[in-house]
């Protein structure tokens, strides 16, 4: 910390000396004028003085003069300045010189102790007061920065609230116009139902006529009509499924997979018994789901693993739940994880994502299937809060992982194998 300085002005160069000789112990600066108009000029260069002593009679000019003329400026104001005199002023004089600007008068022969004590006291409320202006401007300056920051806030909250405003009337639009989709598409293909019945009964009954007339050409042409009839028929049924698939959540119920996959195995028995299909079933947890959307999911993938197969290699498909390694199977988790994997012809791994689009179809060698299979598959997992994601490569089967809503601890594992009844494992 630097140390005060003080201002000496008196006319007389022992009384200079002799005030600085009592005052130099406790460590002041001293600059010394012998008159009013010398310390005017240094005053004019300089102005960090904590305090000002000065003999009030002076030739030419003052002590109160010369107070009058230093408080004329305003970086000067602030400094207090102590009268030193040998006369013992009536109220009137005193009065004048407070009033020119003094803070205190010390009267000549000087008293040592009594000049150290009024010079401490009066540098320490100046640097006191200076800290203080200090500190107010500090603080000045954080309160004018706060409120800048107050405003900006209000404006950046004012646009968040704008913009959420904004994205409610986007969400509210976005779902009347799903709404409306779902609604075109199930009425579009509702109404296109009744034209493709119509097409495939009266080709039926030209084939029918025209059986053994001998026109192979024309009968082949029916034929293809009525398979590209029957096509349409299954790709309107699968756009009724995907519109269909924005059910009310408290349609869900607690669903046992392992007695729905049996079940779906039944179905698809004759498939399964053709190809010497083997579907392998883990214990499987209860799941909180839409048994008929979920029904609709495994059928999909098991049907897509039964069609998707390798030339002289038996389908084996198996469905088990994954617990991520070292992680205990916790029945209170939200979730759980199920993979369908098969050892069919697999796919390139980088149309993993695209694999699930509309109408996406990797295998143009197989002609069946209307390319809307995994695109209903994803939306159905979806639906349900899930997420399904494909692995694999080229010959080497596919793994469908998809995560549903949890219910309860694992059931018992099963085996279903072409020919032979549904059996338990482990």
């Amino acid at each position: 910390m630097s140390k005060s300085k003080l201002l000496l002005i008196d006319d007389r160069e022992d009384n200079l000396m002799s005030i600085e000789a009592i005052l130099e112990p406790a460590g002041y600066r001293f600059v010394k004028a012998q008159s009013g108009q010398e310390a005017l000029r240094i005053l004019l260069k300089e102005y960090d003085f904590s305090l000002i002593l000065m003999d009030v009679r002076m030739p030419h000019q003052s002590g109160f003069e010369t107070a009058a003329m230093i408080y004329e400026r305003d970086k000067l104001k602030h400094i207090p300045i102590i009268f030193i005199t040998a006369n013992n002023f009536g109220d009137e004089e005193l009065f004048k010189g407070y009033q020119a600007g003094a803070v205190d008068y010390i009267y000549k022969p000087v008293n040592p102790d009594v000049l150290r004590a009024k010079v401490a006291v009066f540098v320490d409320l100046y640097e006191k007061n200076k800290r203080l202006q200090q500190q107010e401007k500090s603080l000045l300056i954080a309160n004018q920065k706060l409120e800048r920051e107050i405003r900006e806030r209000i404006a950046s909250e004012e646009k968040i609230q704008k913009l959420n405003r904004q994205l409610m009337q986007n969400i509210q639009h976005l779902e009347a116009v799903n709404k409306e989709l779902d609604r075109f598409a199930f009425m579009a293909s509702h109404d296109l139902q009744e034209p493709l019945r119509k097409i495939r009964l009266f080709s039926s009954k030209f084939l029918a006529r025209n059986r053994h007339n001998g026109n192979e050409a024309g009968l082949e042409d029916i034929d293809r009509i009525q398979k590209s009839a029957e096509k349409m028929q299954r790709l309107i049924r699968d756009i009724l499924t995907m519109a269909r698939v924005s059910g009310n959540p408290d349609d869900f119920e607690p669903t046992n997979l392992n007695d729905l996959i049996t079940e779906i195995a039944d179905e698809l028995s004759e498939a399964v018994e053709s190809q010497s299909a083997r579907i392998i079933v883990d214990k499987l947890p209860l799941v909180h789901v839409h048994p008929g959307l979920i029904r609709l999911l495994f059928r999909n993938l098991i049907g897509n693993a039964l069609k998707f197969t390798r030339e002289n290699v038996a389908p084996v498909i198996h469905i088990y739940a994954e617990v991520p390694q070292n992680q205990v199977s916790d029945p209170r988790n939200d979730f759980c994880t199920i993979c369908v994997k098969d050892n069919g012809i697999g796919f390139d791994p980088q149309f993993s994502e695209e694999i699930f689009g509309m109408f996406t179809r990797l295998h143009a060698n197989f002609k069946e299937g209307t390319g809307l299979g995994l695109a209903l598959c994803k939306r159905i997992v979806q639906h349900h809060r899930g997420n399904i994601t494909a692995t694999g490569n080229k010959n080497e089967g596919a793994t469908f992982t998809f995560s549903l809503p949890r219910q309860s601890p694992p059931q018992k594992k099963k085996v279903i194998q072409a020919g032979y009844p549904l059996t338990r494992r482990g």
